[in-house]
Formats: structure tokens, C-alpha cells, sequence
């Protein structure tokens, strides 16, 4: 009888330890950092674990799944450095999923290694989710984003970056809150915690990918005011399809916004290529963008010779 309760007991462990294994955990050799030493401001006391939320049935993206990340409570920042040249360049990186979850591979992991790949330092932030945004809806996930660059700020000589080559890129919910941070960040949005907070969290640039809650489509399209669109908010770059069912006026709304005040801005509509294709190539030329964004990267010298470049980070 010792023998099936022995086979039993390794089953339950064994299952106790699947049921234990996080959704989501960046692969080996990267640095992952709190955004919140104490905890994120208004976290319950006892959060949901995070889950996988895909299912069989979630449709595919370029013949791959992806990882739908839900209830993230406890928001992080991960660090992918180059492995060979460094520019010294940083980008800090929001992935979609409508505030509800996080596209974290398709929109996170992937686009760090295309980053990487460029030289350029990648943060891929796990903010806040479900119903952390749109600002000013709820703060938290711009809470995460602004502490998330003022983090960045902070270690850019031990990361080695520059800290006025710092910027930020979003998709779909990300994108809006990339585009919310770029104009929302002259006032923290949580009372200051430590010397972090005192940093700048304005990026120096941001790339918008296929954006949402940009404009309001139950008004004709008209600016979303909540994104207050100034001469200091930071050069632009804006991809989107105009067969987005999410709509592609909040890429033109905005694009138009940052024209009015005189920001640098680059608006690439594609005619096809729906929502939430990431940077996996398909056979429609809006799987191009990232090309399109080293040029733009070069033109505003965040790449270049001139920008100097950097040993990798250890």
C-alpha cells in the first residue's frame, strides 16, 4: 500500500509545483527590478496570481500563439541589454492588450530582441492590469510608466545609456500609454518614494504602434483631451493600418496634434494589416515598420556614429 500512496504523493507535489509556476517569467540572464519597492500604490492585500489567459480558441499571429499576461499586480521592469555593440540608446517598452492584459511576448520579449539587435538597450515593463487605464480613467498604469522611466534615468551609467537617449514604445493600450507618459510628465501621478521620483520620466522619444483611446470615436473622432499635446512633448514616430478595426484616426488625430505644436512627427498609414501584428512578418508591408523606425532613429541621431556608443552592460 506504501507504494501507490508514494506514486500519489509525488503527483500532488508535482502538480502543487505546475499550479506554482509563474505565467510569465523573462528567460535567464536578465535583470528584473521592482517598479515598487513597497508595493504598487492601492495593491490589495492578497492579489490573484498571474495567469496565461490564452486559450485554444485565440486566434494566431503569423501561424504563432502569443501570451495574453493577466492580473498583473505586481509590476516590473526587465533588462535586455546588447550583447555586442551598445549604442547607448534605451527604449522603454509598453505592450498592448487594452489594459485588460499584456501581449508580453508578442509586444514585450520579441521586440527586445529586435532592439538588441540594433544596439539598443531594451526595458520591457509588466505594468499594472486589469483596468489600470486609460488614464485618466485609472492611474495606475501611467503610475507604472513614470516610475518605470525615472528607474531607467537612475541606472543609466551603470546600464550604460544615455540618459537623454531614453525612449519609449507602445502597442495598441501600450501605445496610448506611451503617448500618455509623453505628455503627463511633468507631475508625478503617486506621492514620491525615493530620489527616483525627483528624475525626469520624459522620454526623449516615443514610437506609437497601431494606438488606441487616441480619439473619441462616439465624437466624430475629436482629440482625446485627456492628451494634451504641447511643445514638449517628444518627437514621434506613428505606424497603423488603415483597416484597423481599432481605427486608424487615432494615429492621424494624433499625428495632427503633434503637427499643430510643432513636434517632429512621422505618420506611417499602411492600407492593410488589421491589429496586433507585433513585429512578425507577414506578407503585408505594414510588417515592415521596424525598418522604417531604424531610419527614423538614424534621422533624429538616437543611431548614430556621432551618438558615440557604449560597452554592453555586465
Amino acid at each position: 500500500m506504501r507504494k501507490p500512496l508514494l506514486i500519489l504523493a509525488t503527483l500532488v507535489g508535482s502538480a502543487t509545483l505546475f499550479a506554482q509556476k509563474p505565467a510569465w517569467q523573462p528567460t535567464p540572464g536578465h535583470l528584473t527590478l521592482p517598479l515598487w519597492p513597497n508595493g504598487a500604490p492601492g495593491t490589495p492585500p492578497n492579489p490573484v496570481p498571474e495567469v496565461d489567459t490564452t486559450t485554444a480558441k485565440d486566434n494566431l499571429i503569423a501561424g504563432k500563439p502569443l501570451i495574453r499576461l493577466g492580473n498583473v499586480s505586481n509590476p516590473t521592469l526587465t533588462l535586455y541589454t546588447p550583447r555586442y555593440k551598445n549604442t547607448g540608446a534605451a527604449v522603454v517598452v509598453f505592450p498592448g492588450g487594452g489594459y485588460r492584459i499584456l501581449a508580453i511576448d508578442l509586444e514585450g520579449t520579441e521586440v527586445c530582441d529586435w532592439l538588441n539587435s540594433a544596439g539598443i538597450t531594451c526595458v520591457l515593463v509588466k505594468y499594472r492590469v486589469p483596468g489600470s487605464g486609460p488614464y485618466p480613467k485609472s492611474s495606475a498604469a501611467l503610475q507604472d510608466a513614470q516610475r518605470a522611466l525615472g528607474i531607467v534615468r537612475s541606472h543609466a551609467s551603470e546600464w550604460h545609456i544615455d540618459p537623454h537617449r531614453i525612449g519609449v514604445l507602445g502597442f495598441s493600450a501600450g501605445a496610448h500609454l506611451a503617448a500618455a507618459l509623453s505628455n503627463h510628465f511633468d507631475r508625478r501621478l503617486y506621492d514620491p518614494i525615493d530620489a527616483v521620483d525627483g528624475l525626469s520620466c520624459r522620454p526623449d522619444f516615443a514610437v506609437i504602434v497601431y494606438p488606441g483611446y487616441l480619439s473619441l470615436a462616439e465624437k466624430n473622432f475629436a482629440p482625446n483631451p485627456d492628451i494634451e499635446v504641447s511643445n514638449q512633448t517628444p518627437p514621434s514616430f506613428i505606424v497603423q493600418a488603415e483597416d484597423d478595426p481599432v481605427h486608424v484616426e487615432n494615429a492621424v488625430v494624433y499625428f495632427l496634434a503633434l503637427k499643430n505644436a510643432k513636434v517632429p512627427a512621422e505618420l506611417h498609414i499602411y492600407a492593410e494589416g488589421g491589429h496586433g501584428y507585433g513585429l512578425r512578418r507577414t506578407t503585408l508591408s505594414v510588417t515592415t515598420w521596424p525598418l522604417s523606425v531604424e531610419t527614423w532613429f538614424h534621422t533624429l541621431h538616437i543611431l548614430s556614429d556621432s551618438a558615440g556608443s557604449h560597452p554592453p552592460a555586465k
